[in-house]
């Protein structure tokens, strides 16, 4: 069972994923240098699970994490001087990209994937990976743009169809987004990025049996991150399926356990299965983390009497 696979894995890896889901990667090109391989780097993607049936929960749009040990500077300082030796080499420009956006230097990633765009100007990666930088810093115009000619330069390349998709819903453009994650899907069929971010339009639109359905591909596909489970846990909190919902959270909060948006959703779940001590637990932590989330606020609000209960 996926829950039981996510519930036995405490460890390094799942924390640094931070609850969200593991999504598009920033290629880095094969540097004949031998550096090939030194950077392994990763956008971490897709919205977070935003709230069903309301606009409560905050939405949470891709981020990339931040490299604060120092060994990315490292890195960086090493790809330049590869740059320095290589200076036509795209490939070289797009893994140092790769290591500013990984640093959080989005600026100077955006500048060496137009390096590498500029010499080789057929790199759907090179778009992909601007296209995401784009995203970073709020361009997102330019980011549907940098996706779109990742797509034409490489009508295969089904992460730029993710990437779009996600900046579609993000747009409320859900049937465009739809389209381009069946379009993933049927090019990289055991994508869990892709079943994940089609399970996020469909439970917008409403479908939770489909949405539901949807994350539990991409848990299948890749058990080890949290935001699937989230997800699904509103999707089953829809439709009245508390214990499930609270054994997504559980394994949610196992991988990232300063969740606010988890831990407030786990209360819901409790609070509608009538478990208001658990639900009270909770709803505090979540404030504890995010004293905003309004989910916990109005949670709270209702177990200790001040709002009344959620079946008056």
């Amino acid at each position: 069972m996926a829950r039981e696979a996510m519930a036995g894995r405490r460890d390094a890896r799942g924390a640094g994923e931070n609850g969200a889901m593991t999504a598009l990667k920033l290629e880095t090109g094969k540097l004949r240098t031998g550096l090939a391989g030194a950077l392994a780097l990763t956008a971490v993607g897709l919205a977070g699970c935003e709230t069903v049936g309301s606009a409560a929960a905050p939405r949470q749009f891709a981020v990339l994490e931040t490299d604060t040990t120092g060994a990315t500077n490292t890195n960086i300082a090493s790809l330049s001087e590869v740059v320095q030796r290589n200076p036509n080499d795209a490939a070289a420009y797009t893994t140092r990209g790769a290591a500013y956006a990984r640093a959080g230097q989005f600026n100077e990633a955006i500048g060496d994937f137009t390096k590498a765009i500029q010499i080789d100007p057929n790199s759907g990666a090179a778009y992909n990976n601007r296209a995401l930088a784009y995203r970073q810093t709020g361009r997102n115009d330019a980011a549907l743009q940098d996706f779109a000619k990742a797509i034409s330069a490489d009508p295969n390349y089904a992460p730029a169809y993710i990437g779009r998709a996600n900046v579609l819903r993000a747009n409320g453009d859900l049937d465009g987004a739809l389209s381009d994650l069946n379009q993933a899907i049927r090019l990289a069929p055991e994508s869990a990025e892709a079943y994940h971010a089609r399970g996020l339009v469909k439970q917008r639109q409403g479908q939770n049996a489909h949405a539901i359905a949807d994350f539990d591909a991409a848990i299948d596909r890749n058990p080890f991150v949290s935001a699937p489970y989230a997800a699904r846990g509103q999707s089953l909190i829809a439709t009245n399926q508390f214990d499930k919902a609270i054994e997504d959270y559980n394994a949610a909060l196992n991988v990232n356990n300063k969740d606010a948006t988890s831990w407030a959703y786990r209360g819901l779940a409790y609070e509608k299965s009538n478990r208001r001590k658990e639900a009270m637990e909770s709803y505090q932590r979540a404030a504890q983390i995010d004293p905003g989330n309004p989910v916990a606020k109005q949670g709270l609000g209702r177990v200790s009497g001040g709002m009344g209960s959620l079946f008056n």
